[in-house]
């Protein structure tokens, strides 16, 4: 499937297409995957540890980026394309994590703010 017109060298080493690897051109190369496909990796610049993925096409992430390609905010983390920490307030959010565009934690009861870290109106003695 992925070998060049010409064949195999002396040593039966087979002369492969770009996409192509291993000495009868059986898997595919660093950057593609899916084989006997190999498309190419398209992991996402800015969220990938770089252009390799795995042989199902699953690219290694930072820590703040997650998905296929690692082209959107890891759970944790907001407002793709930056991924900056959710920082909710342990005292006063309900989970660690924050709504994945806007930044806005779950806030307990009577608890407000972007982080959950202040009381509503009308209420006082935050976090108590």
């Amino acid at each position: 499937v992925g070998t060049l017109p010409g064949g195999c060298d002396s040593v039966g080493r087979c002369f492969c297409k770009p996409e192509f690897a291993g000495p009868r051109c059986e898997q595919c190369s660093p950057g593609h995957h899916s084989y006997p496909h190999c498309y190419a990796c398209s992991c996402d610049s800015r969220g990938a540890v770089d252009n390799n993925c795995s042989p199902a096409g699953q690219c290694r992430c930072h820590v703040n980026f997650a998905g296929h390609t690692c082209n959107q905010c890891a759970l944790g983390f907001y407002g793709y394309p930056s991924c900056t920490p959710c920082q909710c307030s342990r005292e006063g959010s309900l989970h660690s994590t924050c709504d994945q565009e806007t930044g806005q934690c779950s806030c307990r009861p009577k608890v407000t703010g972007l982080r959950c870290d202040s009381c509503v109106p009308g209420a006082y003695g935050f976090p108590h």
